[in-house]
């Protein structure tokens, strides 16, 4: 019988009403205890790192989690992280990064409403993240939500109470899961190369979401205060006639400052050479482009990226183009 390890984190699932409204309560022995079935499936273990609501969760809060995989790695058959789902896509973006190769499943899941109410989704979501992470060929890190298997680079949570919260952008889902029996979509082949852990992340990563008419006043600071900025444009990409001067000239006065531009759009991802916007940066700054990564991935990867390698800007750029748990689609990037 398979040995997994349960990974409690606080989030909705393990909440209870306090007089200030939902707040992580329930330990993860009790989680289990709504889930019989479990008995003949897998043996669980527990552990709780912290318990916290999701929107209070950090990166040191996903290197905590990576470093208690690895510790705990070699003893266990798979790991189930249950999180809050208000930023679950980003610790599933960050720990497809920080943990590479692994043979073994690391699935992430939650509710959109407690354990121990009637009417709830988390004990389908966690007996469906046990099954999963007892099975044969799963490996690597996924989120396991509502039915489907989401790659952990590709889940973005697109509603904010309804059951099927989360979506996969731009990509299959691995697998769906019906009637207990998982139904794969996408071959997880072995991976060849021994697990890979990282433990680092650059904070210094701001996101600057740019709105009709946006002023350049804040740009200096960015540039001066950050290791990386990432610009969430419009459309397919560009910069605004009303910041592009004083944008250029400090990617100029900034070389060592990474600048990423994404995209405000879910869906498609950016294409910088469609519009003169985007055409006139490519002309006066050196920058990367998310494609069709999710946001929650480009920020994940920069700090993974910035966290753990010194390097030049051309190798930087060979790996964040280096394509990490189906976060990018090669054939999209126009060179």
């Amino acid at each position: 019988m398979k040995q997994i390890l349960l990974v409690a984190t606080g989030g909705t699932i393990a909440s209870r009403k306090s007089d200030s409204g939902l707040k992580p309560q329930i330990q993860p022995e009790e989680l289990l205890s709504y889930l019989p079935q479990l008995a003949d499936l897998c043996k669980v273990h527990t552990v709780q790192p912290f318990n916290l609501d999701s929107s209070n969760m950090r990166p040191q809060h996903w290197v905590r989690l990576v470093q208690v995989i690895r510790e705990k790695y070699e003893q266990y058959d798979g790991f189930v992280i249950a999180h809050g789902t208000d930023t679950m896509a980003y610790p599933a973006a960050a720990l497809s990064y920080m943990i590479q190769n692994s043979e073994k499943p690391i699935v992430i899941t939650g509710a959109q409403r407690p354990i121990d109410l009637e009417i709830t989704d988390a004990k389908s979501n966690l007996l469906d993240s046990f099954l999963y992470a007892a099975d044969d060929r799963s490996r690597g890190v996924s989120i396991v939500f509502d039915g489907k298997v989401i790659a952990g680079t590709r889940a973005k949570k697109m509603r904010s109470k309804s059951y099927n919260a989360f979506s996969s952008i731009d990509y299959p889902y691995l697998a769906i899961i019906q009637g207990g029996r998982i139904i794969r979509y996408i071959p997880t082949p072995p991976c060849g190369e021994p697990v890979r852990f990282f433990e680092h992340m650059d904070e210094s990563i701001f996101l600057l979401k740019l709105i009709p008419g946006i002023e350049p006043s804040i740009l200096p600071l960015l540039f001066a205060g950050y290791d990386c900025i990432i610009v969430e444009s419009f459309g397919v990409g560009g910069i605004p006639a009303s910041i592009a001067e004083e944008f250029y000239r400090l990617c100029q006065e900034h070389p060592d400052c990474l600048v990423i531009m994404a995209t405000q759009v879910a869906h498609e991802g950016s294409d910088m050479t469609v519009y003169e916007v985007g055409h006139d940066m490519k002309s006066h700054c050196r920058f990367l482009e998310s494609y069709d990564m999710t946001l929650e991935s480009v920020v994940a990867k920069a700090m993974w990226m910035l966290g753990n390698f010194s390097m030049g800007r051309d190798d930087m750029e060979a790996l964040f183009y280096r394509t990490v748990n189906y976060d990018l689609n090669a054939f999209d990037r126009n060179d």
